[in-house]
């Protein structure tokens, strides 16, 4: 089995990247203040009806800020969905901390066991339906 990476979460950088919200219906991108927040309405949903296919944890560069004088916008991490008994596409957004990490970190291990099910008879190894 693989071992996750050790680098930062706000250091990892996706190809390509996601649309928030949704394109055929208005919204659908929900935001929230902080991670407690966002977890109390998301974090135990049904993982199989939920299914979370991608993440971004969105660091702004201060140097495109400080010399207009503005301030540097707070981390945020934005969480693509499938919500798939009604095929609906979400996303989510919620200000998060360096702090926040290890909580991100820990729920977002447990999306990518889920993801990785899906895609598991690809893969060069298979995880146990009772890790996911």
């Amino acid at each position: 089995m693989t071992t996750p990476t050790d680098d930062r979460l706000w250091d990892i950088d996706h190809p390509y990247y996601c649309a928030e919200g949704n394109y055929f219906k208005n919204g659908q991108h929900l935001t929230y203040p902080n991670w407690t927040e966002f977890q109390e309405e998301w974090g135990s949903l049904d993982d199989d009806l939920n299914l979370v296919f991608r993440w971004d944890w969105k660091r702004a560069d201060p140097a495109d800020y400080e010399p207009y004088g503005e301030d540097v916008p707070p981390d945020a991490l934005h969480v693509y969905w499938v919500l798939q008994r009604k095929a609906i596409l979400r996303s989510t957004e919620c200000v998060i901390t360096e702090a926040d990490e290890p909580a991100v970190r820990e729920w977002l291990t447990r999306k990518a066991a889920r993801l990785r099910l899906v895609w598991e008879p690809l893969l060069d190894t298979r995880t146990s339906p009772k890790d996911a």
